[in-house]
């Protein structure tokens, strides 16, 4: 009919955007937090061991490790991802392998002290560890140990550790640690890392024998659990075959494990797959020849920050002096 005016186009619902962040239970039951940024990067941390489980780029590949065979429940610890070893890495000491951090269950942090501001990370969660009374009879030190899981604008992964001695009897603690970080690689015979080469190291399957590294770039074909020490800051894991480098920055943390089990000694660990040796490697910012020790009061902060970026993009030699900007 002539005059007769169209009605007004239904509006369109907004496209709701996934939140931030957001609190779930894994398969397993256990409670963890996802991490999401808007351009598509995501990260998982459990409160279990206050672990990092999974870390994946805007395409949705996964960037870390983890065993098909991992063990998602107490007492053990989960065989991948970013366990933290505290206070105690590998067998340094007289407790449990790799400390007992990985296996306790962490509070979320809803007043974490101020860190540095950086206007990029608008995604992160806070987690607290404190000490149980069974925890004091075997370190009978109290800390409060604040941990910081973040998304960079870039789908970069920070974590920033914060370890503070709160004795009340006016003792100092001593301690080493490292990010027990598991990478997921095409095939191990197909990477190489930069940025150890010239480095002393010690080596766990020589009796902790020191050795200088020779060559250029390290490659792998057998097993290996090295730590490098007073290394670079950055560090280079180059795969050849996914065309992708990873990039490591560390800072508070001088020293630098490398490990892979190889297929001998995959068959001995049970919550590993015989094969899986062939696409994980471990390369861990860690303070493991000098302990850090703390006077009651005194804090201690070690951060990691990693990258994924194509190979193209890497020219071989980041400048050494960057530093965090996390």
């Amino acid at each position: 009919m002539a005059g007769a005016s169209s009605p007004p186009p239904t509006p369109k619902s907004p496209k709701l955007q996934p939140p931030l962040l957001e609190r779930a239970k894994g398969p397993s039951g256990l409670d963890k937090i996802v991490l999401r940024d808007p351009r598509g990067f995501t990260a998982e941390v459990r409160l279990y061991g206050g672990q990092v489980t999974s870390w994946k780029n805007e395409q949705g590949d996964e960037l870390l490790f983890v065993s098909s065979k991992a063990i998602f429940k107490s007492p053990g610890a989960i065989r991948g991802g970013i366990p933290i070893c505290f206070p105690q890495f590998g067998t340094h000491g007289n407790l449990e392998k790799h400390g007992f951090a990985r296996n306790r269950l962490w509070l979320v942090d809803d007043n974490p002290p101020p860190l540095p501001v950086n206007s990029g990370i608008k995604t992160y969660a806070d987690l607290i560890l404190k000490p149980s009374e069974e925890d004091l009879k075997i370190w009978p030190h109290r800390f409060e140990f604040r941990l910081r899981v973040a998304l960079g604008p870039k789908g970069d992964l920070f974590l920033t550790s914060r370890i503070r001695n709160t004795n009340t009897d006016g003792k100092p603690f001593s301690f080493t640690f490292a990010y027990h970080t598991y990478f997921s690689v095409s095939d191990i015979s197909e990477v190489r890392i930069e940025g150890l080469e010239t480095m002393d190291y010690f080596d766990n399957l020589k009796g902790k024998e020191r050795f200088t590294e020779q060559g250029d770039a390290l490659v792998f074909e057998s097993e290996i659990d090295k730590v490098y020490l007073d290394t670079p800051p950055k560090i280079a894991i180059i795969d050849h075959e996914k065309k992708r480098t990873f990039v490591l920055r560390k800072d508070g943390l001088p020293d630098a494990v490398v490990w892979n089990p190889w297929e001998r000694r995959s068959k001995t660990i049970l919550d590993f797959g015989d094969e899986e040796y062939k696409h994980m490697l471990c390369v861990e910012p860690a303070a493991v020849e000098k302990p850090i020790t703390l006077k009651p009061g005194e804090e201690w902060k070690g951060r990691l920050e990693l990258s994924a970026v194509p190979s193209s993009y890497y020219s071989g030699q980041l400048d050494p002096d960057k530093v965090l900007h996390g």
